[in-house]
């Protein structure tokens, strides 16, 4: 390296500028100097996504006990795991229903 090309002989074109203490900051020319509105989160249905998997639950019991070969042999269980979630749903529904799950949905 030569002595002109050296870091520590080169000073930097401008100083930054250091606040003083107490002194108020103003937004830079290209920023907008109002404050955005504060994001609300999105209402989410709950009871009817409740209601959409209650009625997936019964959709696939009937095409369960439709179709033989869906409940019969190593399979006589599938038509249970329908009922459990009908149920475990019905359960759901009726938890958010009363306001516990998502107070803005309650009746």
């Amino acid at each position: 390296m030569t002595d002109e090309t050296r870091p520590e002989d080169q000073s930097p074109a401008v100083a930054p500028a250091i606040p003083e203490a107490g002194a108020t900051h103003s937004l830079p020319e290209h920023l907008p100097e109002e404050v955005p509105e504060e994001i609300q989160p999105l209402h989410v249905p709950m009871l009817r996504i409740i209601e959409v998997g209650l009625a997936a639950w019964v959709v696939a019991l009937v095409v369960m006990l439709v179709v033989p070969a869906l409940h019969e042999g190593d399979r006589d269980w599938w038509p249970w795991t329908c009922v459990a979630g009908f149920v475990l749903g019905c359960l759901g529904w009726a938890y958010v229903r009363r306001g516990r799950g998502n107070a803005r949905d309650a009746a």
